[in-house]
């Protein structure tokens, strides 16, 4: 194992001892200082994640979180200087971790909270203006093609993930139902919003993200569920300053 190798490893893991040969700037064993500067590396990385995922942390518990954390450092040690990028892998490593194996609804509850900080850090885009339907010869609507703005996401579960985060972040929030959950992430303003889909609106916005016209996502929307209402969507969406761009397919 290279020096570089070694001090990588020992700084993620507290069991490990200082690397041979380091010393502080008076030419001393640096251990007690390298201790120091371990520790400093996992309280800001264990408070990174924290701050994505709080949620997570209600979950398990403070306790169980930075055990959690030291753990996730340890296999997936940060591969940007962003602190806000860390984590990324983190509802993956969930997904994998046999202790939590149990709590099988924890790694989409992170996929959504990992989803508000992206949608929160994504790029401004000026929205749709909605006279753009009006505008549209009704025959002609169909073959419209509607972009996303970079701050919409979108999280399908088995899991009611919206209840679990709504239930842990809102007083007076009801109980998660025991039935699965898609949520959009929207971010109308400032903050980033999720929001719970009916049926049909994940199969929808997965459509116009794969850009499919509009009629064609509506249509295969309508064909997972029957019930779907277009107009309610395309309302959410709007209302939400979820669309920046309209194009027209050319007649045939």
């Amino acid at each position: 194992m290279t020096r570089q190798a070694q001090f990588h490893a020992a700084i993620l893991d507290p069991a490990q001892p200082a690397p041979p040969g380091l010393t502080d700037g008076q030419n001393r064993p640096a251990g007690r200082r390298f201790s120091v500067y371990r520790n400093n590396v996992t309280h800001s990385l264990t408070e990174a994640l924290e701050q994505t995922f709080p949620v997570i942390r209600k979950l398990i518990g403070a306790e169980g979180f930075a055990r959690l954390a030291r753990a996730y450092l340890r296999a997936h040690p940060p591969a940007s200087p962003v602190l806000s990028r860390y984590g990324a892998s983190f509802p993956a490593f969930l997904d994998g971790f046999e202790p939590l194996a149990h709590l099988g609804y924890l790694g989409d509850t992170a996929r959504l909270e990992r989803a508000l900080v992206d949608s929160y850090h994504a790029a401004d885009a000026a929205s749709l203006d909605p006279a753009v339907f009006s505008e549209t010869a009704p025959d002609a609507l169909p073959g419209l093609r509607l972009t996303l703005a970079p701050s919409v996401r979108l999280v399908r579960s088995a899991w009611p993930i919206h209840a679990i985060y709504r239930f842990n972040t809102e007083d007076g929030a009801p109980q998660p139902p025991a039935t699965p959950q898609d949520v959009l992430i929207t971010r109308p303003d400032y903050d980033p919003r999720p929001r719970l889909l009916p049926p049909g609106g994940a199969t929808f916005v997965t459509a116009l993200f794969q850009g499919h016209a509009l009629g064609q996502a509506a249509g295969t929307a309508t064909e997972t569920a029957p019930d779907f209402d277009l107009a309610a969507a395309l309302g959410l969406l709007l209302s939400d300053n979820a669309l920046i761009h309209a194009t027209l397919d050319s007649p045939e």
